[in-house]
């Protein structure tokens, strides 16, 4: 089947928080993480079949729920999950904060892989507990893992969590299992516990699979508590539906008490249906949208290549934000970003989102028809030639 990715729709008006909060009505959305596709068709259909009832009353997840997640991780990863290790919730967010009061106490201590998703940093203070940074390397351009300073953070008394993100965003890397199980061993060796955010993990380039990190080892499954949705990869953000996935019962325990704790453990039926939809229907468009994506991403580094040679583009192994080291130009992050909006009209994310080690870095979304990212593009050099100048 075809899909039109290419197929400009209009968003202004639908009450979309990328759009609508966006200044004006000239400016384009290059910031936060939701695609302008239309969703998988076998999605829209299972969603409309439940309009149509009319009824939308709480909501029991059935069976077919449970089977569709399994079956899908079996067959596209390789991943046996246990039916009994899965713990539906409204979102990732909400996950990551419920497993930081499951396993940690006020006082203790997460470290995060920064730069980071922002959104870690809030879920662990509004917790009571402190950050300890174990900020990624920059090898020339491209983001791998300090495991010498991850040690170190790790060794930490107070050190109760690490939370993962695989893949990363915003660095775009897709973490081997080579690299993942010398983390869980440094973790084990300090007794500290792994959650490994998963949300964007269908979205890898083509010819390169992500690994989940319960699935790397014995050693990682027993110290892994792992967070996914199928909301990223098949834009349904707004369906409110997560997974936590522990094979530790004395875990699931505690994470059930702070689900019920921070009062969510109720979801939607549209979330349900939807990924029963995705994962049972789903394949075909998906793979469809990571070709597509990736050209996306080949046109942009065209673009840098020849418009912005300066401004290194960060290799990108998946998720669909792409980062972007802007620290030549002699500008903060949130001058660069702000320019660019007040300029250009189009939106970005500011690296300092991230943790100050994004400073200097902005965050690009492409996930978006191609002729709109490229005028995105073009409105951004429009701004950074004379930033450069």
């Amino acid at each position: 089947m075809d899909y039109n990715f290419d197929e400009l729709i209009d968003r202004r008006g639908t009450r979309s928080y990328k759009w609508d909060s966006a200044p004006g009505d000239d400016v384009i959305p290059m910031w936060v993480a939701d695609m302008d596709f239309r969703t998988a068709p076998a999605i829209t259909e299972a969603l409309m079949r439940r309009v149509r009832h009319g009824i939308f009353g709480y909501v029991k997840v059935p069976e077919e729920y449970y089977s569709a997640l399994t079956s899908w991780f079996s067959r596209r990863h390789g991943w046996r999950i246990g039916r009994d290790w899965i713990q539906y919730t409204s979102g990732v967010v909400p996950a990551v904060s419920v497993v930081v009061k499951a396993l940690c106490r006020p006082g203790d201590k997460v470290i995060l892989q920064t730069p980071v998703y922002n959104c870690f940093f809030s879920s662990v203070r509004n917790n009571g507990c402190e950050i300890l940074e174990n900020p990624l390397r920059n090898d020339g351009g491209r983001f791998t893992m300090d495991y010498d300073d991850l040690e170190a953070k790790a060794a930490d008394p107070r050190a109760r969590l690490l939370v993962l993100c695989n893949p990363h965003n915003p660095a775009g890397r897709v973490w081997t299992a080579a690299e993942l199980e010398r983390l869980n061993d440094i973790c084990l060796r300090h007794g500290v516990r792994v959650l490994s955010d998963e949300i964007h993990c269908e979205l890898t380039r083509p010819g390169l699979s992500y690994t989940p990190f319960a699935a790397v080892s014995a050693d990682c499954l027993k110290n892994a508590v792992v967070a996914n949705s199928p909301s990223k990869a098949f834009n349904t953000a707004g369906l409110q539906i997560a997974n936590i996935i522990c094979s530790d019962a004395a875990t699931r325990a505690a994470i059930d008490r702070a689900i019920n704790i921070n009062e969510v453990c109720d979801v939607n039926p549209f979330g349900v249906e939807g990924l029963i939809a995705a994962y049972n229907g789903g394949e075909e468009w998906l793979d469809a949208l990571r070709r597509y994506l990736w050209g996306n991403y080949t046109e942009l580094c065209r673009f840098f290549a020849e418009r912005l040679p300066q401004l290194p583009v960060t290799p990108l192994e998946g998720t669909y934000l792409v980062w972007v080291d802007c620290r030549r130009l002699g500008l903060s992050s949130d001058e660069l970003a702000a320019r660019l909006a007040a300029e250009g009209c189009v939106m970005v994310n500011s690296g300092t989102m991230y943790g100050l080690v994004g400073e200097g870095f902005v965050r690009i979304n492409i996930a978006c028809p191609r002729s709109r990212m490229m005028e995105g593009l073009r409105r951004m050099a429009s701004v950074l030639e004379r930033v450069g100048a």
